[in-house]
């Protein structure tokens, strides 16, 4: 049993890895697009704006699971399969995007004006701005954004596994819930509390030395 429930930890690790990097790349491409078309931004644009924000609200608003099962098409199309902790790869990136694209607008968008125009002042372009004011003073902000997208993705990867992601969700349904063993269901709740609660720990860690 110990090694079926390292195995299933390392699938939950794979799960979380790979859809926090995905998600994390892809999601902050619109995120910087909302923060300069903003009222407030360097470029504002009303329409773009309200279009990609309207986009991103839609897909924060389908449930996992039920996302889960909507882009079961889509999942097979890039895995070739819809089951297994590969495949659950696809929801769990395409769930994650509009999340932290938004709370990486909210922490850009945070960045003092202060700043901002003080930048203007000394001569630097949008890009400058963009580079050495909103992304270089928004890190701390954005990397607590990104433990908090990982703590999720640990709840959402449980889920998956009950679909047949495999995994510590998977684990606990199977051998705990089905086969009525309730040391197997506690300790997968440890396991991925202990787990949650690194992560958290790293993250106020990394924080205070970033800020």
């Amino acid at each position: 049993m110990n090694g079926i429930i390292w195995t299933s930890f390392q699938q939950t690790l794979y799960m979380v890895f790979w859809s926090t990097l995905f998600s994390v790349i892809l999601g902050f491409i619109p995120a910087v697009i909302l923060t300069l078309t903003a009222p407030d931004g360097l470029r504002p644009n009303k329409v773009v704006y309200e279009t990609l924000s309207l986009i991103v609200n839609i897909f924060r608003s389908f449930p996992f699971i039920i996302l889960l099962v909507i882009i079961i098409p889509f999942t097979r199309f890039l895995m070739g399969k819809a089951i297994g902790t590969r495949a659950a790869i696809v929801p769990l990136t395409v769930s994650a995007i509009p999340y932290i694209a938004r709370i990486f607008e909210t922490s850009l968008r945070e960045t003092d004006p202060g700043v901002i125009e003080a930048a203007r002042s000394f001569g630097a372009n949008d890009w400058q701005i963009l580079l050495r004011v909103y992304i270089k003073e928004s890190i701390p902000r954005m990397l607590n954004g990104v433990i908090l997208l990982i703590i999720s993705l640990v709840g959402y990867s449980a889920m998956a596994g009950t679909a047949g992601g495999g995994g510590i969700g998977d684990l606990a349904i199977r051998y705990g819930y089905q086969q009525y063993k309730t040391d197997i269901l506690i300790v997968c709740s440890v396991i991925l509390i202990i787990f949650v609660q690194a992560v958290q720990m790293l993250g106020n860690y990394l924080y205070k030395k970033l800020s």
